[in-house]
Parts: structure tokens; C-alpha cells; sequence
């Protein structure tokens, strides 16, 4: 039996298109996080609907959705000012179904900076932090921090779990951009890659049990 319920949606993401959502509610949530996923994924993938799995014991409780694209299965990611209305639609969407409790916003690498852009343009009161799982600072191969620069506009908390192996984020340039930011956390987990798989472990109950810790230092 499943320590949460599942709930599935339709939110707008333009104003003639939707695209689905689905809600993993633990009993007596302490929080609820919203999910966006990586750009080679939809919500479905099997890391996201794990992640979102473990996070149910630590009661929060956890909203995935689609990108336009992966909504009309394009390979292409959005351009971000669609990818922004997604993220809005299902911020909105949390902050609804639990207008009581705080909102996380974030994801997994593509979705985590869509989320970040969004709210460094559009601060929202209800939302107390972003968490990023796998923030992509740069393309694979060619070392920038120029991906980073709209985080300076962003108050809020903000945490960075991060492989010490992950191709798209340096860990050195990454330390230095957290260094600047005003309410960074950066966690490494060392070995692991861009889809978090290190040798013989398997991170995403820890990276699940990393990020609960976190909100609960927020508080």
C-alpha cells in the first residue's frame, strides 16, 4: 500500500494548450514540492516518479507535470517562455491545493532552470525555496557559468544537490557561483553523474532525505 494518494490534472499551459500533472499526497504534508522534469524526460520518468516516492515518508508531498513539449511527445525542448507558463500553471496549482503550506519550486536539470528563471522574474510570496536536482550550468564539454547569472536576482533559499561527476555543471565552477549567492546550499554526492548514478549506490532515497533536511532548516 502506497504511504501517499495519487491525484492526476489538466492544467493550462497556454491559452489553447494543456498538459497533465500528477500529485503524490502523503498524510499530514509538511510541505509540497513542485517537480519540473529534466529536458530528456517527461514526468513519467522512472527517476522523477522515484523521487517523488520517497519524498512521500518525509511528508511532502510532491506535484510533477509536463513541458508543452514532452506533453505533444516533441523532442525539442520549449522555448523558455512557454516552458515559463508551465512552470507558473503548476506553482498555482500547489499553492491551491495547499494554500496553508509553504511551496518548493524546482527540478531536475532543464526544469530546475526553467523554475529558476521563472522566479527570478516573477517572485511569488508563497514559494520558500527552489531545489535543484542536477542544476545544468553548462552544456556538456564547454565549462560557463553564464546559465547562473539570473540567480543573482533570486532571494530565496536555494539548493543545489549536485553529482561531483556531472558533466553539465563543473563542481568547481558551481562552488564558486554558490559562494556568491546569498542563501545557496550546494550537497555533492560524490562519484555520481548528471542522472545521479555512482557505483553500487542508490542516491535518490538520500537525495530525497538531503532535500527534506533542508526544508525542514527553512522553517
Amino acid at each position: 500500500m502506497n504511504p501517499f494518494e495519487v491525484h492526476s490534472f489538466t492544467l493550462s499551459a497556454t491559452k489553447s494548450e494543456t498538459i497533465t500533472a500528477e500529485l503524490y499526497k502523503p498524510a499530514a504534508a509538511k510541505c509540497v514540492y513542485v517537480l519540473a522534469h529534466g529536458a530528456g524526460a517527461n514526468m513519467h520518468h522512472a527517476f522523477m516518479k522515484e523521487l517523488a516516492a520517497e519524498l512521500a515518508p518525509w511528508r511532502i508531498a510532491t506535484l510533477r507535470y509536463n513541458f508543452l513539449y514532452t506533453e505533444q511527445k516533441k523532442k525539442r525542448p520549449d522555448f523558455p517562455a512557454v516552458a515559463h507558463q508551465a512552470v507558473a500553471a503548476a506553482i498555482e496549482k500547489a499553492h491551491a491545493l495547499f494554500p496553508a503550506l509553504p511551496v518548493i519550486a524546482g527540478g531536475k536539470s532543464f526544469g530546475g532552470r526553467m523554475t529558476s528563471q521563472f522566479l527570478s522574474d516573477h517572485p511569488l510570496p508563497y514559494v520558500k525555496g527552489i531545489a535543484f536536482v542536477g542544476f545544468p550550468l553548462h552544456p556538456a564539454g564547454k565549462p560557463s557559468t553564464e546559465r547562473a547569472d539570473h540567480l543573482k536576482k533570486i532571494t530565496l533559499p536555494m539548493l543545489f544537490l549536485q553529482g561531483s561527476r556531472d558533466a553539465l555543471a563543473e563542481w568547481t565552477l558551481l562552488e564558486g557561483v554558490c559562494n556568491h549567492l546569498p542563501s545557496a546550499t550546494l550537497v555533492r554526492y560524490e562519484g555520481a553523474d548528471h542522472s545521479f548514478k555512482a557505483a553500487g549506490q542508490k542516491l535518490i532515497p538520500i537525495l530525497a532525505a538531503d532535500l527534506s533536511r533542508w526544508i525542514d532548516s527553512l522553517a
